[in-house]
């Protein structure tokens, strides 16, 4: 896509251009949200960033382009899971980087850095320039940070309503997903590589790039960003006892998950019986009987706590947290 556009080099000055991409919907307060950037930004030494604003035709992938195209380093990602993944499919094969400033309630690329929705944390750690190059999936020419899903936990998202999000936050996913414990399995087919295919009954097929959910549960432990794999969960409970089994040893971390079977593969293709609800990082797309996702390995540049060759991106997170509540002070007795 962007692979012939590089970043320009960093100024003289030690401060990086860039730029926010924002969506207006998810602010309560767009006006100080944009103050509160550019003085912590201004006050870390950096220029004023472009501001880009996200519409329902356009959740940000145009208004990112449009700012690698004037030159940005960084650009931050102020939004839910759409806004994201929406910047990250501009952003893949760049120079540029990105730095998330989590506003939803339930960003699964912020809750695998650990930085839960901490608007001084996302700032910090961009000015203290820890970098790290991940993979990517890449799904019908749509691109995933975290993961891609068919079947239960896409229902799971279209059961619960913004308004019971912004309510309660993740927790909100449990009440969507209660809806759908009982539903009947998909039959699916899955061909990982070149081996030959194995047929289940499932709830869930996940194809995953990082190993967290909502809430930060770690679901596949040995899932990592940038090993060139994707790390294939099959879901198979037949019950609600089977559910609270699986959903019991996730909660523990315990080595063997009741009724899940993980596989790991550059290509993977999901086909099931029939339609079935499909997600991206947290993002519903169009339902369809197939799921082809593949590795881009080391595609994308992303802004991370220090130390960023850490295995673990939460690592130093909440410190991250303290630096940035004394940059955002600072820059407020400015």
């Amino acid at each position: 896509m962007n692979a012939g556009r590089r970043a320009r080099p960093a100024r003289d000055d030690g401060g990086l251009r860039s730029a926010v991409v924002v969506n207006p919907v998810k602010v309560a307060d767009l006006a100080r949200l944009r103050r509160t950037v550019n003085d912590a930004l201004a006050a870390a030494g950096w220029p004023e960033p472009l501001w880009y604003e996200t519409s329902v035709e356009d959740p940000g992938r145009g208004q990112t382009e449009a700012a690698v195209e004037a030159g940005v380093e960084v650009v931050f990602a102020c939004g839910g899971d759409g806004t994201v993944m929406s910047c990250v499919s501009a952003l893949v094969g760049t120079d540029v980087a990105l730095a998330v400033l989590p506003q939803g309630t339930g960003n699964l690329l912020a809750a695998n850095l650990g930085l839960s929705t901490d608007l001084a944390a996302g700032l910090q750690v961009a000015v203290e320039r820890g970098r790290r190059r991940l993979d990517v999936g890449e799904v019908d020419g749509r691109y995933f940070t975290v993961m891609a899903g068919m079947g239960f936990d896409a229902q799971m998202l279209a059961a619960t309503s913004e308004a019971t999000k912004a309510r309660i936050g993740w927790p909100a996913y449990v009440v969507g997903a209660a809806r759908h414990l009982r539903d009947r399995p998909m039959r699916v087919s899955i061909r990982v590589d070149d081996r030959p295919p194995v047929r289940r009954r499932a709830r869930s097929v996940l194809v995953a790039n990082v190993g967290r959910l909502q809430g930060g549960i770690r679901l596949l432990s040995e899932a990592e960003p940038d090993d060139g794999w994707l790390d294939v969960a099959v879901l198979t409970p037949r019950s609600l006892r089977d559910w609270l089994s699986l959903g019991w040893a996730v909660m523990r971390r315990r080595g063997r998950v009741p009724r899940m079977e993980v596989f790991r593969g550059r290509r993977v293709l999901v086909t099931a019986s029939r339609a079935q609800p499909r997600e991206l990082d947290g993002d519903l797309i169009a339902p369809g009987r197939r799921l082809r996702a593949v590795i881009r390995p080391k595609a994308l540049w992303l802004c991370v706590p220090q130390p960023e060759r850490a295995r673990d991106l939460a690592v130093d997170a909440d410190r991250a947290a303290e630096r940035g509540e004394q940059l955002v002070e600072e820059a407020r007795r400015e």
